[in-house]
């Protein structure tokens, strides 16, 4: 039998884990590599020179390494940035992570979206390009947060996080202009949805939430073409930049269809 495809997701931290958990539903027989940047986090807090300066050669080190089949940027930030300087300098097919404003806006009934990332990722140019481009009539809010990625980190290593600082974090994307008011929230960060269940409680009114995992995962499918190897022989690992294991393995286990990443 073939040996498994080999698929390299790379984060600031944990949030990618989102993504990653998505694509293993729909490739489970693949190898997977995950590389958190925790050294680095949170992205948000450097600017955009550091952030292309320390990421594109960091991902060059950790191809030749591994020698991936396909490489997942599972970052808003850093896929607004280095997804161009990551394609112009390596051959490995590359997926990122963008804002996705455009399936928000085609569904939204109200025409009130908010988009909901970190203040790097809705200050961009990249994400008032989607914007212009796919609003298609809807008013857009744009809500960077400062707090949420980190809070979604500490919540998942069993942290405690109250509701309070959950609420402010998301308050400001729940917008009422008369008689329409926000009806989906796009959220452009990968860490978000690691809080999903809290988000969809303490939010005002219902919403659709907008998780772009899944949309990843068939991305990743399409250029992968069909499944090679076995469920059984697959294996994962997790590498912190750091050098310290933020999770237990039964936590991550749940990311990796039940695998224990080494």
């Amino acid at each position: 039998m073939p040996a498994s495809q080999t698929i390299l997701l790379f984060d600031s931290g944990l949030g990618g884990l989102t993504v990653l958990r998505e694509i293993v539903r729909v490739r489970p027989t693949a190898r997977y590599i995950y590389i958190a940047d925790d050294a680095f986090f949170p992205y948000g807090h450097h600017d955009e020179a550091h952030i292309i300066a320390r990421v594109v050669p960091l991902v060059g080190e950790l191809i030749a390494a591994h020698t991936p089949d396909l490489v997942v940027i599972a970052c808003n930030t850093a896929s607004t940035l280095v997804l161009a300087h990551l394609r112009a300098a390596y051959k490995t097919p590359f997926v990122g992570t963008v804002p996705a404003i455009k399936p928000a806006c085609a569904s939204s009934k109200s025409r009130r979206v908010s988009v909901l990332g970190t203040r790097g990722t809705v200050k961009r140019e990249y994400t008032q390009a989607l914007i212009r481009d796919f609003a298609n009539g809807c008013r857009v809010t744009l809500v960077g947060s400062a707090d949420l990625a980190s809070l979604a980190e500490a919540a998942l290593r069993g942290e405690e996080v109250g509701d309070a600082a959950l609420l402010a974090e998301i308050a400001p994307c729940f917008v009422e202009d008369g008689k329409a008011r926000t009806d989906t929230v796009v959220l452009a960060c990968t860490h978000y949805p690691l809080l999903m269940e809290r988000l969809i409680r303490l939010a005002p009114w219902p919403v659709d939430w907008i998780d772009p995992a899944p949309a990843i995962a068939r991305r990743v499918v399409e250029l992968l073409g069909p499944a090679r190897g076995d469920v059984a022989a697959a294996d994962a690992e997790l590498i912190f930049t750091s050098g310290k294991p933020q999770l237990s393995s039964k936590a991550l286990a749940a990311f990796f269809g039940g695998r224990i990443p080494a």
